[in-house]
């Protein structure tokens, strides 16, 4: 599919300088920009290459100064990172916009669902799932009985919902994701030998929550497991049964979160994280990556280390940390020396 400057200037609201006709069919890094690509000049480090690309067309901030001459078109824009990414989103957009129902797959009679849906083949749909308009999944996703789906969900190939589940609107579940599986649920007899303990609940994600490829959130065992509204989740996440993580929380790959912790609004985690379970994490809570929690944490605190304490201690204490060869050995200097 190709683009004028003239067509991509009125998605931006930008100005063209140049040839407003020329046409791009794809995008580009703009020190590997070649002819008919895209791309945009948004840090001051890549300014040289904007010499050189041989990209058709650059976006840029308005207030860019050529210091050369240029062989590119300019669309002029307030912010050229922000106007790259909108016109990132709007490529997707197009991009994923697919309809109709591909065969072979399966999609249960008892199923209901609303306008410019689209199911890949060998996707399988399961009894009384409700799915709302504009909903995309793609081939050889799972969707278990009872489901609902909200409007402008997208379910990338292979991702499995569980019986149950809720999605809220225009939440995305990447490739090879689970959502719904059983929690980690088993209690040990007189024999010491562990029996399941039935898992009931469900998953509720609520709107705008994404969800990266490979990561497993449980169903409660009672109850939900809820992932509130805006969070975003890396892939190869665990989150265990009856987890509940607050709005616009994100994060990082690896992390696992044990059972029943609760972790606030608009917290910051890094990869590699371990929770321990039956935690309150509160809210705009920072921890950096590879850190354990094993206690409760207030609002606001910025954590690191494993058990993890203050961000500010950590850092001070790790001077010592790697120092400590030398301190023991003045220590062994010392002690010989007033013997």
């Amino acid at each position: 599919m190709k683009f004028t400057a003239n067509q991509i200037a009125g998605i931006l609201e930008g100005t063209v300088e140049g040839n407003s006709e020329i046409e791009v069919y794809k995008l580009a890094k703009i020190e590997e920009g070649t002819e008919g690509a895209l791309t945009f000049l948004a840090n001051p480090k890549y300014t040289q290459y904007i010499y050189s690309t041989k990209a058709s067309i650059v976006i840029v901030n308005n207030d860019f100064v050529a210091e050369q001459s240029l062989s590119a078109t300019l669309i002029r824009v307030e912010d050229a990172y922000k106007a790259f990414s909108k016109l990132l989103e709007y490529y997707n957009m197009i991009k994923l916009n697919k309809e109709g129902i591909e065969q072979p797959s399966f999609i249960a009679e008892s199923v209901s669902y609303g306008e410019k849906l689209y199911v890949g083949a060998f996707a399988y749909i399961a009894e009384s799932v409700k799915i709302g308009n504009n909903v995309k999944i793609f081939p050889n996703a799972y969707i278990g009985e009872n489901v609902i789906i909200g409007n402008d969900v997208v379910i990338f190939a292979g991702a499995k919902i569980y019986s149950d589940c809720v999605i809220g609107d225009r939440s995305v579940i990447h490739s090879g994701a689970i959502v719904g599986a059983d929690g980690f649920g088993f209690t040990p007899n007189e024999k010491g030998e562990y029996q399941k303990v039935p898992q009931i609940g469900n998953v509720i994600l609520e709107e705008d929550v994404d969800v990266g490829a490979g990561t497993t959130i449980d169903r409660a065992t009672l109850g939900s497991t809820i992932i509130r509204k805006g969070v975003k989740l890396d892939n190869q996440i665990q989150i265990a049964h009856n987890v509940e993580i607050g709005q616009h929380t994100a994060i990082a790959a690896q992390t696992g979160i044990a059972g029943s912790t609760k972790i606030g609004k608009h917290c910051l985690i890094g990869g590699q994280v371990g929770v321990a379970g039956h935690l309150n994490i509160g809210n705009k809570v920072r921890i950096q990556a590879q850190s354990g929690i094993g206690r409760n944490i207030k609002d606001g605190e910025a954590i690191q280390g494993s058990p993890a304490f203050g961000y500010t201690d950590w850092n001070k204490s790790y001077v010592h940390f790697k120092n400590l060869p030398k301190i023991v050995n003045r220590i062994n200097t010392l002690e010989k020396e007033n013997k």
